[in-house]
């Protein structure tokens, strides 16, 4: 009777949550406000839940879902040509990570001496790796405020999602949109419905059993770069794969969207205005200094400023692609950046963190 009553409980908060998202999706399309099914969703259900926590829940499942129909839309990208393009750009991306993550380095520094808070702290929180991954990193790691890291990983990518399509549609990037539209179709394909047969079901499957066997392994990011690598190995050995409906990615922006919006939760921080302050003022430093790396990477490689931005915006790789599609960026160029950037956090940073510190502290037991 308890376990009946607690998925009743469940399931009206999932309702409240969804009948949240829908009405804040659907007045930022009223609105015309730029991606209104990632940000709708994600600051209504952001006010919703801080007024009335105890109505609101949406289990990480729905969020994997929506990261695996954003990995499949990836895939389709990664054709030959694009693959061999990002194949070329391999020093940049080498170069572009190197200069982001330094410059990480730098704002945590003086964010930490300018509060007074521990650097440890700061910089595992400016770090723009996945979040889970560096919330794994600051528990290992001892001296670190875990709850501080969280808000300001939180706070950063919220503040990237928001502010990046604000910049691109502004009159500084407006120029260099593509309309503004979604990624061209590729030929043969259909964004109908009616088009996703049979393959869709052949993609479908192997998409959901790569991203479940990624998760099992550790693999970064397994719910997105698992569907997105097999469907670009399918793609490559000619099963072609349908191009979703408009309607499935809005769904998907969504499903992101909210789990997102329901990662801050201000009432938990002890020192709210000194964290929050924190938060914002290097979220506001870190998109600044994407900005200005987007001015170099353009001036190397023949790329729109919008497509450069999204590259070097150290926000997540999901959200990051969604806006691609949406702007007409060039989304394997997007993808290929920020993967790259996942998986060179994912592998070389842990260790680099723990040794560079390991180092300092015995540094200090000897002096």
């Amino acid at each position: 009777m308890s376990l009946l009553t607690e998925n009743s409980h469940q399931a009206k908060t999932m309702l409240c949550t969804l009948i949240t998202a829908l009405a804040g999706g659907g007045m930022f399309t009223l609105l015309h406000l730029p991606l209104p099914w990632l940000l709708g969703p994600m600051i209504a259900v952001l006010i919703g839940s801080n007024l009335w926590k105890p109505l609101y829940s949406w289990p990480p499942q729905i969020r994997n879902t929506g990261m695996i129909i954003v990995g499949y839309t990836i895939g389709l990208s990664l054709t030959a040509s694009a693959l061999s393009q990002i194949a070329g750009q391999l020093p940049y991306m080498l170069l572009m990570t190197m200069l982001l993550l330094l410059f990480c380095a730098g704002v945590a520094f003086a964010v930490s001496r300018l509060s007074g808070t521990n650097y440890k702290t700061i910089l595992l929180g400016s770090i723009p790796g996945g979040l889970t991954q560096m919330l794994l990193l600051a528990e290992e790691s001892e001296d670190v405020n875990l709850t501080v890291v969280t808000v300001i990983q939180v706070i950063r990518l919220m503040m990237i999602i928001i502010c990046i399509p604000l910049l691109i549609y502004s009159p500084l990037f407006a120029s260099h949109l593509d309309g503004g539209g979604a990624m061209p179709l590729p030929q043969g394909a259909s964004a109908g419905w009616g088009g996703l047969f049979p393959n869709i079901l052949y993609y479908g499957a192997a998409c959901i059993s790569c991203a479940i066997a990624g998760q099992k392994i550790n693999f970064p990011t397994a719910y997105l770069l698992g569907p997105a690598i097999i469907t670009a190995i399918l793609q490559l050995s000619g099963l072609q794969g349908p191009v979703l409906p408009g309607t499935l990615i809005n769904a998907a922006q969504l499903m992101i969207g909210v789990y997102v919006g329901l990662l801050l939760d201000p009432r938990k921080l002890e020192h709210k205005l000194l964290t929050l302050s924190l938060a914002v003022g290097s979220g506001v430093i870190l998109i600044a200094g994407a900005y200005g790396f987007s001015l170099l990477f353009t001036a190397l490689e023949h790329v729109t400023a919008a497509t450069a931005l999204l590259s070097l915006a150290p926000g997540g790789m999901d959200q990051m692609s969604l806006i691609a599609h949406e702007t007409g960026a060039d989304l394997p160029t997007v993808a290929g950046y920020q993967l790259f950037r996942t998986f060179f956090i994912f592998f070389a940073v842990p260790p680099l963190f723990k040794m560079i510190f390991r180092r300092k502290k015995g540094a200090r037991m000897y002096q």
